[in-house]
């Protein structure tokens, strides 16, 4: 029987951080004498009562034998949902005058780092609304890429158990695990969002600006302190600077930890990470190529805004340096197919992932070649690993509940009365976890405040559906999971 109580303990420990995070944008806003101090400092209140009171009353349960593989599926969908309702507390009750739709909206966005957003204004926003926003998609980040590398293979969600290490099994003693690789991954993670925030800061931007940014480029986020985004800043350095920290981002966080052993080499030796930086350089280059001859658009000119929305797409980060919906038919169609990639696993980025590509591309070429001569024998593999069979159905039954997702919400949002490209665009981005969609509404230049209250909740669900591999969750749904 599934035993609640040691995931009601892990909820709380997680309730009780999000709360001592709050007090960060209420320091803030005290510093800038902003009366939503207040607000922070009431959520944040709450928050940690709440988690606090679920870690004293559970206290007794957080034996690592009873969290089983039932109760870390339980615990990943929980975790994630109540963490973003009580990140939604500051945006209801501020004096920005959103509904709760919005609220969630924005809090969801946030900490699956998906970068949509309802607000406008933001250069004139109180700072500590800007930092809060930041701070959830930060946090995402680093959620994301502990749950895809620890937790998700011993759940053998979506072929990620190929990237298993030695050492992990599909015992019941999940936590010696988890605490093993967080720490390493924190210390990449934090290492990298400093560079970043001492890069921009010295490239131009406030050290507000650089701090903001810096989580939110790492964590493939892509909220911005601005509402022109990164094109506010006008500047081919600091967006170089985030292209890097996109693509670093959007790289499966192990093989950061392996290059910091072995050094560079560790990139160039990792498949996938080859195939995304090789997928990243022919869009850039087939878009840049398209906007010189139809746009007439200075060479340089193309490559800068196709390497950089490009990268932002295709990671998943959502930033526009440009209103890529103007550069023609072309264009806007790669940037629709790119939304569907996403980067590596075990990455802070959404999509499809790139190694889902290389499982279906391994099992497919083993058919043609059994086609073509029966009797031989054949053995897909991926990164020089045999795939098993289980791998293979595991991806294919990923891809169908994508699809299955994907179309469920787009027939949704057209409910509200949404046209086909905002609907389309709008669930693929969901899913996706990218950020802007296609179109007037919720296109690069637009934001998602307009949508009807429906259309928000349809999509805040598609957003945590997406980050949490629509598996993890489906699986709560099925009368054999509560069975004994």
């Amino acid at each position: 029987m599934t035993d609640i109580r040691p995931v009601l303990f892990v909820v709380g420990v997680l309730l009780s951080a999000l709360g001592v995070a709050m007090l960060l944008p209420a320091a803030v806003d005290v510093a800038s004498d902003d009366v939503d101090w207040r607000v922070f400092a009431v959520s944040s209140m709450v928050t940690i009562f709440v988690g606090g009171s679920l870690v004293l009353s559970m206290r007794g349960a957080n034996d690592e034998r009873r969290l089983g593989l039932r109760e870390a599926f339980l615990l990943t969908v929980m975790s994630w949902t109540l963490v973003a309702l009580f990140a939604a507390i500051p945006f209801l009750f501020s004096n920005l005058g959103l509904g709760p739709a919005d609220a969630v909206f924005e809090a969801v966005s946030g900490i699956t780092t998906t970068g949509s957003t309802v607000l406008s204004g933001l250069d004139r926003m109180p700072r500590g609304i800007l930092l809060w926003r930041s701070i959830l998609q930060w946090i995402g980040g680093i959620g994301i890429v502990v749950t895809a590398i620890a937790l998700l293979p011993l759940l053998q969600v979506g072929g990620m158990q190929l990237f298993r290490t030695e050492s992990s099994d599909r015992s019941d003693k999940l936590f010696p695990r988890l605490k093993q690789v967080a720490t390493a991954l924190v210390s990449v993670y934090l290492g990298l969002t400093t560079l970043c925030a001492l890069s921009l800061w010295a490239a131009g931007m406030s050290l507000f600006d650089a701090v903001n940014h810096a989580m939110t480029s790492l964590a493939t986020g892509g909220y911005s302190t601005h509402d022109a985004s990164i094109g506010f800043f006008r500047s081919a350095l600091i967006e170089g600077i985030i292209v890097v920290f996109m693509l670093l981002g959007g790289i499966t966080f192990t093989v950061h930890v392996r290059a910091l052993r072995m050094g560079p080499a560790a990139y160039v030796r990792d498949e996938q990470v080859r195939l995304f930086l090789a997928l990243v350089a022919v869009a850039t280059l087939s878009i840049a190529a398209w906007t010189v001859l139809t746009q007439d658009m200075a060479i340089h000119d193309a490559i800068r805004g196709a390497l950089f929305n490009v990268v932002s797409i295709i990671t998943t980060t959502g930033y526009a340096s440009a209103d890529y919906a103007l550069w023609g038919a072309y264009s806007v169609a790669a940037f629709y197919f790119l939304t569907f990639v996403g980067g590596c696993t075990g990455s802070t980025s959404g999509g499809m992932k790139i190694f889902r590509f290389q499982v279906l591309y391994a099992v497919a070429h083993q058919q043609l070649m059994q086609l073509l001569a029966p009797h031989r024998v054949t053995v897909p593999r991926v990164q020089g690993k045999e795939i098993e069979s289980s791998v293979a159905i595991s991806v294919l039954g990923f891809f169908f509940f994508y699809a299955l997702t994907f179309a469920v919400i787009a027939l949704a949002l057209s409910v509200f009365g949404l046209d086909p490209v905002t609907a389309l665009s709008g669930a693929a981005t969901a899913i996706g976890n990218v950020g802007p969609g296609l179109g007037p509404i919720i296109g690069p230049s637009g934001n998602f405040a307009t949508l009807p209250d429906g259309a928000k909740w349809v999509l805040s669900a598609g957003m945590l559906l997406g980050r949490l591999e629509f598996v993890t969750v489906f699986v709560l749904l099925t009368r054999a999971f509560w069975r004994d």
